[in-house]
């Protein structure tokens, strides 16, 4: 049975052990190398499938190039690959998760898991597989240690909320990628938990990145957090502390950038011996969107079926989505954001915009990763008409279900109400995206490979990403330096029709 770690401030004259920390507790899940169930292995392979076709997808936008650039002014042997690179092209371990992280992070486009926070766990997969790279990991290492990134960033996310408190769900992914690392290197226990404080303490940072016009830092954020675990894994292996308790301390995260000195939570985590299944509890994206619209885009696209007359705003006298608080408040138009309805905005605030994500796909049928947020699509005249007549509004129901514990009953998707003007009402719900496992479609395999071979076609040459599907499909058999070949290079000459910025190295 999982073990509940109740977790509460302690004034410095406490004396609290560090058997006693959070940051103890997931060093301990980290050092347990139990049996990695096969459900768990064939998750691991669909994931690192979904990061590269993502990648691919993102490898000419300019927040990748640069990240890419920087990355390459930090050559080093062994060292760990950079994605659109041949693997023969070799950068410090630290610099190819920031690069990656942000090839990964950039189109909004790759698995989410959301509960008392938000998160996207397949950041994990860069900063891990980077150090994997580096070392000479087996595949069979690289699957331990992406398993327990993904279980201790879905417990903290079941378990604390940051966004409450206006801070960046990274914080929750510096500590996962470092736990990770952790277990990918057979690391002791005491050294996992200074490294897992210190990419606490380093990657707390406000949630301005996704509130009102949102910069490309949005993508940078999470491969910052990936960068700062590997460092902090180096710092902790040469025998360097971090501050503790990193949680529970008088001047600790929970008191000061959480609930406060009165706060406590309680945090559960496998127990000694039990399998590290949460990432069976993540979903992915079928639409590169915030994992809110991907429900809305596929109710969107059966209206726009069936009922045609709602993509004309002289038809439509309004829209109002009945949809959970995160949803209304987040990326619909309860964030009181102006910058949610301004057809010059940029992808990265359309894409937290529920109101102009309907408005398209009701009017397309569909949602593309690139044409539905092109400059001249956000423009058209008939689109801001209809995208002005959708608002969206809290529904405690929808409330309840996305926070529901119980994986049959949570819900992201809402109810739709079309009022046309010729008097009908049309209303019409969903409860979860057709991708997500309890869905219409459920992602498989051949859908992350499908999605794969979509998103590289153009950007890989056939034989390329033949060659990578080949490689992760057998993950868990591949040997020392075999894992140098889990990247993905683009075909020749795509990398040079990108502009790259001059920068300081």
């Amino acid at each position: 049975m999982p073990t509940t770690h109740h977790v509460r401030v302690h004034r410095s004259e406490e004396h609290l052990p560090r058997s006693e920390q959070l940051a103890w507790a997931i060093a301990e899940v980290a050092t347990d190398r139990v049996e990695v169930p096969r459900a768990v292995v064939d998750m691991v392979v669909n994931r690192i499938i979904d990061n590269a076709a993502v990648a691919a997808a993102s490898l000419l936008r300019a927040p990748v190039v640069a990240a890419r650039a920087q990355a390459l002014a930090h050559p080093y042997t062994p060292g760990a690959t950079v994605f659109g690179r041949s693997p023969q092209l070799r950068v410090s371990p630290e610099w190819a998760a920031w690069a990656n992280g942000v090839a990964v992070r950039e189109l909004d486009f790759h698995d989410t898991f959301l509960a008392a926070d938000y998160s996207h766990p397949g950041d994990n997969i860069p900063p891990i597989l980077a150090v994997a790279q580096h070392t000479g990991a087996t595949g069979a290492d690289l699957i331990r240690g992406i398993a327990t990134g993904y279980e201790i960033q879905v417990d903290l996310v079941k378990a604390i909320s940051l966004h409450a408190h206006k801070i960046d769900h990274v914080a929750h992914l510096g500590p996962s990628a470092a736990a990770g690392i952790g277990t990918l290197l057979h690391l002791d226990a005491s050294t996992i938990y200074q490294a897992v404080g210190q990419a606490l303490h380093t990657t707390t940072a406000t949630r301005q990145s996704r509130k009102g016009a949102i910069s490309t830092w949005k993508a940078f954020a999470p491969a910052f957090a990936g960068k700062v675990a590997v460092e902090a894994v180096d710092r902790a292996m040469r025998g360097q502390s971090s501050p503790t308790p990193i949680y529970e301390g008088e001047d600790g995260v929970i008191a000061w950038l959480l609930d406060g000195p009165e706060a406590s939570y309680d945090v559960t985590l496998p127990a000694r011996g039990e399998a590290k299944r949460a990432i069976l509890e993540t979903y992915t994206k079928e639409y590169s969107a915030e994992y809110q619209a991907q429900a809305l885009i596929d109710l969107a696209r059966r209206l726009h079926r069936r009922y045609p007359e709602v993509a004309d705003p002289e038809q439509v006298e309004r829209i109002v989505i009945h949809t959970s608080h995160h949803t209304h408040h987040v990326i619909g138009s309860g964030a009181n954001d102006p910058q949610k309805y301004d057809p010059t905005a940029s992808r990265e605030t359309l894409d937290h915009s529920i109101p102009y994500i309907v408005a398209v796909a009701l009017q397309d049928g569909g949602w593309h990763h690139v044409d539905s947020y092109a400059p001249e699509r956000a423009g058209r005249q008939d689109t801001v008409a209809l995208w002005h007549k959708i608002s969206t509004a809290e529904d405690p129901e929808w409330t309840r279900r996305y926070h529901e514990s119980d994986p049959a009953q949570k819900a992201f998707g809402g109810r739709m109400e079309i009022v046309l003007t010729d008097g009908r009402t049309l209303t019409e719900e969903i409860a979860v995206a057709d991708a997500h496992p309890l869905g219409a479609r459920p992602f498989e395999r051949e859908q992350y490979v499908r999605k794969f071979r979509t998103l590289a076609d153009g950007v890989l040459e056939d034989v390329e990403a033949e060659r990578f599907l080949d490689l992760v499909e057998r993950l868990p058999d591949l040997g020392t330096g075999e894992l140098s070949g889990l990247t993905i290079a683009a075909r020749p000459g795509l990398l040079g029709t990108a502009r790259t910025p001059k920068g300081l190295f």
